[in-house]
């Protein structure tokens, strides 16, 4: 139960520090809709998205009015359609991308997650087909998501894939070159993609879900700021412990909200994800965080050990706070959404290797980062086998979701509007990486691999 001071509490930290829950996600099972015939696959994959989620958004809005807790998106992932294509006769999953964006306009959600494949080990001729499919059906759909995952700790890194992302990623951003590369922000590429990922562009539902989940993703970037805003001089112990205990209220506020959509809706509770996620707004950065710890501006040596300690602490301070934690949980370093980040960006403290140290860290990877639309695939394609790299080696998910902004160059804005905010275009290495590229194959796992 929740006391008259935590209600108060509460209510301060919505009003004031922009407390909310980014996403009430559901993952519906699209095994049933397997068919050879195309049309038939999908109708059927329209059919189960508009059954399953008719009433995901009325609930998330009635719990919103009812609780006073704001619910910024409401979304869907869906089975990786590589999976549940495999057996059509086409050689495109375009149309498939399409009957899943009509059905997430019926239902009325903002995103839907799951054209996917999972590539780490090597790819089925399904999985070319999905991959070869995702430039146009990204530039298709409005609310349709993206993601790769093409390597894990258990199986090294497939160079193939990567090389083929880097041309894709460039072929979507060309596609919607009028929305400067728009396309791109609905695609990432990851390394140990969680089966549980409530977060865009990069949740489907994994092959060891049920048939339909509530998963929820928690933000709360300004109340930490303004819980550090009282340790200022202190130790790094208190520092720690003053933002687990805010992970803590955070993290039953969640899964308040994750058990009530449930009940509701009559289908399980899966995760929280204990993540900071920040928005473009004033007020709700990740990078101010670092500042509050004591750095002149995120990017300046020591970045890196103030995220470790902000990851860590929140993940701890979360895990008291519920037994089911999961997706990706920690803290977000998306450059276009956080105002924090954007600033440090433009004022030369934040470079991409800065960024790439900080990711061994985070949550996830290189996000939302806009680069020169000249930059060439292979350029892409080694900036993802690096990220790839890290999480393989680290045990940890890694992902790229990268904007080549067509006729943009370095320090030009690229303006995405919403979540995904805006972006400065940041330099990238022209040096010559497409022989290491070209090689191919696989990189090996790591010897820590072998944990049988």
């Amino acid at each position: 139960m929740y006391n008259r001071n935590e209600i108060q509490e509460t209510n301060r930290m919505i009003q004031e520090d922009k407390l909310d829950i980014r996403t009430i996600t559901m993952g519906i099972s699209l095994y049933d809709c397997a068919d050879s015939d195309l049309k038939q696959v999908c109708r059927k994959v329209y059919d189960k998205v508009t059954g399953t989620a008719r009433d995901l958004v009325k609930v998330g809005k009635d719990i919103e009015n009812e609780y006073g807790i704001p619910i910024v998106n409401k979304r869907i992932s869906v089975t990786p359609v590589a999976l549940i294509a495999a057996g059509c006769r086409t050689d495109s999953y375009v149309d498939i991308a399409a009957a899943l964006d009509r059905a997430a306009g019926e239902v009325g959600v903002d995103f839907l997650g799951g054209f996917s494949a999972l590539v780490q080990k090597g790819h089925t001729d399904s999985d070319r087909i999905l991959i070869r499919s995702i430039p146009e059906a990204l530039a298709s759909t409005k609310i349709v998501c993206s993601s790769v995952n093409l390597a894990s700790t258990r199986t090294g890194i497939n160079m193939d894939a990567v090389r083929e992302m880097g041309q894709v990623i460039k072929r979507t951003a060309e596609l919607t070159a009028d929305r400067y590369g728009f396309g791109c922000a609905k695609l990432v590429v990851f390394a140990n993609a969680p089966d549980d990922n409530p977060f865009m562009a990069g949740a489907f539902h994994g092959i060891g879900e049920p048939e339909a989940v509530i998963n929820v993703g928690i933000s709360g970037p300004g109340v930490v700021k303004r819980a550090l805003e009282t340790a200022r001089g202190q130790d790094f112990g208190t520092v720690a412990e003053t933002i687990k205990r805010m992970a803590f209220k955070i993290t039953r506020m969640g899964q308040l909200v994750a058990r009530q959509a449930s009940a509701r809706l009559g289908v399980p509770f899966g995760i929280v994800d204990l993540s900071l996620a920040p928005t473009p707004a004033v007020g709700d950065s990740v990078a101010r965080i670092l500042e509050e710890m004591g750095l002149e501006q995120t990017g300046a040596p020591g970045t890196t050990a103030a995220l470790a300690l902000l990851n860590d602490a929140v993940k701890k301070g979360g895990a008291m706070a519920t037994s089911y934690v999961g997706g990706l949980s920690g803290a977000f370093i998306p450059v276009s959404e956080d105002e924090g980040m954007i600033a440090a960006v433009q004022a030369g403290a934040l470079t991409l290797p800065k960024l790439e140290a900080m990711t061994s860290v985070c949550s996830v990877g290189l996000d939302m980062i806009a680069v020169p639309g000249d930059t060439p695939a292979a350029t892409l394609s080694a900036i993802i086998a690096d990220e790839a790299a890290i999480g393989v080696i680290n045990g940890k998910t890694t992902a790229v979701r990268i904007i080549p902004a067509p006729g943009k160059q370095v320090g030009e804005m690229v303006e995405f509007g919403g979540l995904l905010g805006r972006c400065p275009v940041m330099p990238v290495s022209r040096l010559d990486v497409a022989p290491f590229i070209e090689r191919g194959g696989r990189i090996p796992a790591p010897i820590h691999s072998l944990r049988n």
